[in-house]
């Protein structure tokens, strides 16, 4: 057949096309031929044929392999020359094509129809058997209502421990004017006339591989299935309006900073009976001048004397519950880190608490007596150079290097 085209040719690929090249050349060419787009373009219709006979062979990597060996009579043993046999829904182009319409083998067909036409399809005559679309829309079902957002600040010990608050939000409710049907009181509430109450209308497309019918929202009563005569005065038909109020929080212990504490069923009201959205409650934590927490640990430095540190000392060391006692031994150096377990804050999922870490700070003194300095000069000589053995010790790397 001097008229067939090489299928590569028709989709605009090279032989050597990967499959994702083969189904983007198909996919543009389908779009911009498909009859829908093209109405009485018999060029284009001829066109739509081509690239999907061109498709149905490529995609398939049997057929392409028979293709590739032996040319059209690898995959059309009636290959004579044009589009024989029974078109898209029977034997397929030139007899060779056996199914129930388009097979194709990688989804493309369905991809198109969707790019053209959004879904929601049921086929309504030959052609596609296989078309559904994605079932049936509901309109006017019951929808859930959106979350509320609120940001909730606690001070460091609120956050550690735990405390109940009362904050203030406006939120959707059912309209209490109406009793939430949307009618001002009095009025009739009728089942629309244009779509019988289901919500929806279809509308049917002619094509040549068939009817087709479309599902999309009513017009007239927007989904709802419903026809009010006079819309409620306060919630203008909505069924809903924004009320304000105090809700009650208990914060559990151990929430953090940009921790998210969700109050199931506190959020806005749904349509049509549909269940309440959630409060979303955004923690933010002010900082303490002492405790810095890290996880659930608790972090502080302890200033000492330089006495306390040289001859050891029983020291107060405050907690998140109060003052401590705490030994600190003899020649306890700046930066020594002491562990108090379980002194930290509570897990807010309830896996046990965390400890508290003091890193020791050794102050030296800044104004010094006459008396003083020259007690300072006298304990030096007297300690000797066998108590800076870490000043020693640094030269020796100084001299090394």
């Amino acid at each position: 057949m001097s008229d067939k085209r090489d299928y590569y040719d028709v989709l605009g690929v090279s032989k050597t096309a990967d499959k994702d090249e083969i189904k983007k050349a198909y996919r543009k060419l389908a779009l911009k031929y498909h009859p829908d787009k093209n109405p009485d373009d018999k060029e284009a219709e001829d066109k739509f044929k081509e690239v999907n006979e061109a498709y149905e062979v490529l995609s398939d990597e049997d057929k392409r392999q028979k293709y590739d060996q032996f040319g059209f009579a690898g995959v059309d043993p009636n290959y004579q020359g044009g589009y024989g046999g029974g078109g898209y829904g029977g034997s397929g182009f030139g007899g060779g094509y056996t199914g129930g319409g388009f097979s194709g083998g990688s989804g493309g067909f369905e991809d198109i129809f969707s790019d053209l036409f959004g879904g929601g399809f049921s086929s309504g005559g030959s052609g596609f058997g296989g078309f559904g679309g994605g079932g049936r829309q509901t309109y006017h079902g019951p929808v859930q209502g959106s979350d509320l957002k609120v940001r909730l600040t606690l001070t460091f010990k609120e956050a550690c421990f735990g405390a109940e608050k009362r904050i203030k939000i406006k939120r959707m409710e059912p309209c209490e004017h109406c009793s939430g049907t949307g009618a001002e009181p009095g009025s009739k509430v009728e089942t629309c006339s244009t779509c019988g109450g289901h919500g929806t209308v279809h509308v049917q497309q002619k094509t040549p591989f068939g009817t087709f019918t479309q599902e999309s929202e009513c017009p007239d009563c927007h989904g709802t299935g419903e026809h009010i005569s006079e819309e409620c005065s306060v919630c203008h038909g909505k069924g809903l309006a924004k009320k304000e109020r105090t809700i009650k929080i208990k914060i559990p212990a151990g929430v953090n900073n940009d921790s998210i504490l969700p109050l199931r069923g506190e959020g806005n009201a749904g349509e049509n009976g549909g269940p309440k959205g959630d409060l979303l409650i955004y923690i933010r934590v002010t900082e303490d001048p002492v405790f810095k927490r890290d996880g659930d640990n608790i972090n502080y430095t302890l200033p000492i004397t330089y006495a306390q540190a040289a001859l050891g000392a029983s020291v107060t060391a405050p907690t998140l519950k109060g003052k401590v006692k705490m030994k600190i031994p003899a020649g306890t150096q700046n930066g020594k880190i002491f562990k108090l377990k379980g002194k930290g804050v509570k897990n807010v999922n309830g896996h046990g608490k965390g400890d508290m870490y003091i890193t020791i700070r050794i102050e030296v003194p800044k104004d010094i007596s006459a008396k003083a300095k020259s007690l300072i000069e006298e304990l030096e000589t007297e300690l000797g150079p066998e108590n800076h053995a870490e000043n020693e010790a640094f030269w020796k790397k100084v001299e090394q290097s």
